[in-house]
């Protein structure tokens, strides 16, 4: 048995560690062989040579992204813990900021799959990106759109959605058609407002710089030179899967987002997502990303509501 003792200057403990130390034993958790004893702005770790080296790696990593972020919240732990060594330097670099938000917030590519998701949208002008809920599809996409704007690639962004009712109905809804599609819609003004002043983001809708609508809306038209993401794809029957697809006109970029396992057409309809996998994926210049639980950066129960669920569908 060996030991370590390793500071923490420069990083808040409380942080660290969280309130009764429940950050603390995720660190527990990870490293089940090692006694870990935190005493004031250190701590100990006891246990065998190659889990001390494992642990004084990922634990400097830990301290590096408090240290540049001020915070460290639980779901980061995991994700820096579970990552593998190599791919843990690039968490804490500035490569795999895609734009900085609200405040100077950095908004980043935080897992494998959504770095492999900015890669493939730099390579193709057309990449699908399929996978369970927050796993971060739609709010990287629409990170890769505002960069796109503010570095003058695109000139507009548009953002839709096919209005699906989910279990809800629409038609009981108050208010105009508007007021009836608005609550289909709001995640995307909710990812915009992260990134875009609410002043200057009024001022792009209302000039058309960017534009939010249901995907019906976008029957008829050409898309040139805009950055165009189509979200909860897997609601989308095949014509109309087919209909936004071909809008792609020149200088653009089409991000599609989807989870399959949440499909609220009728039992008898295709799902265009689906039939899109299978059509399109021998095609050049169009990218299939596939993001799994292990990239969800919700609360962390939502990767055990995930499992349970996908547990059951195996069944």
């Amino acid at each position: 048995m060996s030991e370590i003792v390793l500071s923490m200057e420069g990083a808040d403990p409380v942080e660290l560690f969280g309130v009764h130390n429940h950050k603390l034993n995720l660190l527990k958790a990870y490293f089940p062989s090692l006694k870990l004893v935190p005493r004031g702005h250190q701590i100990k770790a006891i246990g065998p040579s190659e889990a001390l080296e494992q642990f004084e790696l990922k634990f400097g990593l830990l301290q590096a992204h408090l240290n540049r972020y001020h915070q460290l919240p639980a779901h980061t732990i995991e994700q820096l813990l579970q990552q593998a060594s190599n791919e843990l330097g690039s968490e804490a670099g500035e490569s795999d900021v895609i734009v900085h938000g609200q405040g100077g917030k950095p908004i980043k590519a935080r897992t494998k799959n959504q770095r492999k998701l900015v890669q493939a949208v730099a390579e193709n002008d057309m990449v699908f990106a399929i996978g369970p809920a927050g796993t971060g599809k739609t709010y990287t996409a629409v990170a890769l759109a505002v960069r796109a704007l503010k570095n003058k690639e695109v000139r507009r962004i548009i953002l839709t959605r096919p209005a699906v009712e989910a279990g809800e109905n629409l038609g009981f809804l108050p208010g105009d058609l508007k007021e009836k599609l608005d609550p289909y819609l709001q995640p995307l003004y909710d990812a915009l407002l992260d990134m875009i002043p609410a002043e200057k983001l009024d001022y792009y809708l209302q000039n058309g710089i960017v534009q939010i609508a249901p995907l019906a809306f976008m029957r008829g038209r050409t898309l040139d030179e805009a950055f165009t993401i189509l979200d909860e794809a897997q609601n989308t029957t095949s014509s109309q899967m087919k209909m936004f697809l071909t809008r792609m006109g020149q200088k653009a970029k089409f991000v599609i987002t989807g989870d399959s396992s949440q499909i609220d057409l009728p039992s008898k309809q295709k799902s265009g997502l689906l039939e899109a996998r299978k059509l399109l994926s021998p095609i050049k210049n169009i990218a299939f990303v596939e993001l799994d639980e292990s990239d969800v950066i919700r609360h962390p129960v939502v990767k055990e509501i995930i499992r349970a669920y996908d547990q059951l569908t195996d069944k």
